[in-house]
């Protein structure tokens, strides 16, 4: 009988053991569950950003991947600067704004580009003539599998004057740098070695 009452004990020790490691386990398990949702919640999170509208409300804007973006933003930087460095209008201050503006995107060789045009006297044909022009960027040709990126752009410019209206086939290369964003260069690219690789009439319509 004594040896019955000791096997029982033995056996409630064992069981007491058992379910003592399984609640442990168990424990364990909530645990690195509970960890794991956690950490996945904050990833969420921080891929949210909120916005204060005008101090009085809070929006919910969901923030992109920024690697997604590149491709886009260095097209853009591409295109805003040919918008700024061939439109021109017949006003000195005009187009010193538009160079200033267009100079912040590029590095020195944009500079040296417009240095030569004004030494042959470009500039001042398009105030004395009173000649518009302006530019459409058809399209812009990225290399993203080598950096810096090799970029050639492909556009129309017109150059209207009293008399005609010229459409000139436009292409240049330049490479493309990431640089620091800013006001004044929200993309955060720095475009390196611009030049003009094909600048042809194509068509000339009297007016």
């Amino acid at each position: 009988m004594e040896f019955k009452t000791l096997r029982n004990i033995e056996n409630s020790f064992r069981q007491i053991r058992i379910y003592a490691i399984v609640f442990a386990l168990l424990c364990l398990g909530v645990t690195g569950f509970s960890v794991w949702k956690s950490y996945s919640f904050a990833n969420v999170q921080r891929e949210k950003i909120y916005v204060l509208d005008q101090g009085k409300s809070l929006m919910l804007a969901l923030s992109q991947d920024a690697a997604i973006n590149r491709p886009v933003m260095a097209r853009e930087h591409v295109r805003r600067f040919h918008e700024l460095f061939f439109t021109l209008a017949p006003d000195k201050a005009a187009i010193e704004s538009n160079m200033k503006r267009a100079f912040d995107l590029a590095d020195k060789s944009a500079y040296d580009y417009y240095h030569d045009l004004a030494e042959k006297g470009y500039y001042n044909r398009i105030i004395s003539g009173n000649v518009q022009q302006r530019i459409e960027v058809d399209s812009v040709v990225c290399n993203f599998n080598s950096y810096p990126y090799a970029v050639t752009t492909y556009a129309k410019q017109f150059i209207i004057r009293s008399s005609n209206l010229t459409r000139r086939s436009l292409v240049t290369s330049c490479t493309l740098l990431n640089s620091v964003k800013s006001d004044n260069n929200p993309q955060g690219f720095q475009i390196l070695k611009f030049g003009v690789t094909a600048n042809k009439d194509e068509e000339v319509i009297e007016r």
